[in-house]
């Protein structure tokens, strides 16, 4: 388990980016036709969503390895 402690700017830039990927992977989504790898698509997004509503109820993150 790898803990992250961060600075309010570092969260900052990190929800940025996660917000900018997870709005990269609807678009991804919504214009394939392979079902696997929209799956595959989605399963990265739930991951993305954990860690963004994580960082913003400001809770430790456990990120398994």
């Amino acid at each position: 388990m790898i803990r992250l402690q961060l600075e309010e700017e570092e969260k900052t830039v990190l929800l940025q980016l996660l917000e900018n990927c997870l709005s990269d992977l609807r678009m991804q989504i919504a214009a394939t036709d392979n079902i696997d790898y929209k799956m595959m698509l989605k399963g990265r997004k739930a991951v993305l969503l954990k860690l963004q509503d994580a960082l913003q109820a400001t809770q430790p993150i456990a990120i398994a390895e």
